[in-house]
């Protein structure tokens, strides 16, 4: 169905206008970044279709290039919307983050990282940097490797602590299998950093491991 054949107090636009962004369901608001449907397909059954394939809002917005790539009727103008989108979430939660200690705002963390590695089809170990009261400095990926095995070299993650006059750290990688339960390895790799940033006086907060839909806290797992 087009919107042009819609009521006019039903069309996404309009229903947005006058009762508030919180009163359009997911299609009609993704509808409203993609305005127009493809051939044979409305703008909302277009956005109904992007969504089931991405299995929701989290799966799009940490949905990278190549999967919206692949999905039908999202061209290039499309994707970069969706992009433009996605990065604009990204930095205002990063803005937060430098603007409020982190233990205020502990889901916003997990936020954070899930936007930054969720979507990721390799594994990556990223560090926030964090100041004296826990603000954001910087958040940087550290290390790459594959899907089963990332290099983490304590001395490297100390060093950039140092550079920046970091107080703490909080920890993050993915699991690019789903899967956000962290390993044995993960909590040996957890304690030979604390381990090597203690000698410098810098703090770990938290380690997350970041699968498909979810973050598992170490800290909140009382494994720090």
């Amino acid at each position: 169905m087009s919107i042009k054949t819609l009521p006019a107090a039903t069309r996404p636009r309009e229903k947005l206008l006058a009762l508030g962004a919180q009163a359009l369901a997911d299609e009609e608001l993704l509808a409203l970044l993609l305005r127009t449907g493809v051939k044979g397909q409305g703008v909302l059954e277009l956005a109904s279709a992007v969504l089931v394939q991405c299995k929701g809002w989290a799966g799009l917005l940490s949905a990278d290039a190549n999967k919206l790539a692949g999905i039908k009727g999202l061209g290039p103008a499309k994707r970069a919307e969706l992009g433009a989108v996605l990065e604009i979430a990204r930095r205002a939660v990063a803005q937060q983050l430098a603007d409020v200690p982190v233990f205020d705002q502990p889901a916003l963390a997990k936020q954070f990282v899930a936007l930054q590695l969720g979507a990721l089809g390799h594994e990556v170990f990223a560090v926030l940097f964090l100041d004296n009261q826990h603000r954001l400095l910087e958040h940087e990926e550290m290390f790459r490797g594959t899907l089963s095995h990332t290099s983490v070299y304590p001395r490297e993650v100390a060093r950039r602590a140092l550079e920046l006059n970091s107080a703490a750290v909080i920890f993050a990688h993915n699991h690019p299998s789903g899967a956000a339960e962290p390993s044995r390895a993960d909590e040996l790799l957890t304690q030979s950093l604390k381990a090597a940033l203690q000698l410098v006086d810098v703090r770990v907060l938290d380690h997350l491991v970041v699968g498909r839909g979810e973050v598992v806290s170490f800290a909140e797992r009382g494994l720090l």
